[in-house]
């Protein structure tokens, strides 16, 4: 980078914040499968309650 905008001061000062940590945070790994299952399950249930609605208000005979 030779076309800089900050003197070598202000660059350092900006360096030192960047690399003291204080914005950074301890993440736990991104877990795909269990997003899945909780989502799967959502999805169950509301279709399960669905069901079991259109029973009880006569629009399907039986719930199987």
């Amino acid at each position: 980078m030779s076309d800089r905008h900050l003197s070598e001061e202000d660059q350092a000062r900006v360096d030192a914040v960047l690399h003291s940590g204080y914005n950074q945070t301890e993440k736990r790994p991104f877990r795909g499968w269990l997003l899945a299952a909780i989502l799967a399950v959502i999805v169950i249930g509301l279709g399960v309650l669905a069901r079991g609605i259109a029973v009880s208000q006569g629009y399907l005979g039986s719930f199987f």
